[in-house]
């Protein structure tokens, strides 16, 4: 699949290019991205071009993985980063960053509710699912305020920097944000 182009009011959604290295390298040097996040740490340069010229368009080409940049549509600079990845039966798994300079401001809700909507429409996604490591409020602030259901906690469900953790996990359906979903969905009631 070619890399698609998402607006919001606010944000332009798109691909990384090989100028963006720079500034996906600064991001990843602030302690709270490195201590929520999957990526390596200590972060160095060659990690940030790494995922922006080899990892970003080879998951791109295979369906394995959508990651986009996150930038201010009247700025045009990397502000964060958003993706799909670990595809399984009609399902995703979103993951996120922004940078610290931004926090605080809704653009990462407004960047996950839109990539949702995205994943609902054209991938024909039946299950998004978030998961962070408990304690990381501000990425569960993030996932709430986007309308996932936050199910529980996954004891030792997720790996980082050699270490498992234990994480919330999370789930947005398409009836979430009044879509219909491409399956039929049978709930169970108790």
């Amino acid at each position: 699949m070619e890399p698609v182009t998402l607006t919001t009011e606010r944000l332009l959604i798109d691909s990384f290019v090989p100028g963006d290295v720079e500034a996906v390298y600064a991001s990843c040097q602030d302690p709270e991205i490195q201590r929520w996040t999957t990526i390596p740490s200590p972060y160095e340069r060659q990690h940030a071009e790494w995922f922006v010229n080899e990892m970003v368009p080879e998951s791109w080409d295979s369906g394995t993985g959508y990651h986009l940049a996150v930038r201010l549509r009247e700025s045009g600079p990397v502000i964060g980063a958003i993706g799909l990845h670990h595809p399984r039966e009609g399902g995703w798994e979103i993951g996120f960053w922004i940078d610290g300079a931004h926090r605080g401001r809704g653009y990462m809700t407004e960047a996950v509710h839109r990539l949702a909507h995205w994943a609902f429409t054209e991938l024909g996604c039946t299950r998004l699912e978030w998961r962070a490591q408990t304690g990381n409020t501000a990425s569960r602030t993030v996932a709430e305020k986007t309308g996932f259901t936050v199910e529980g906690v996954l004891r030792a469900g997720m790996l980082s920097n050699g270490t498992v953790r234990d994480c919330w996990v999370g789930a947005l359906l398409p009836s979430d944000l009044g879509l219909p979903t491409p399956l039929p969905y049978l709930a169970t009631r108790d």
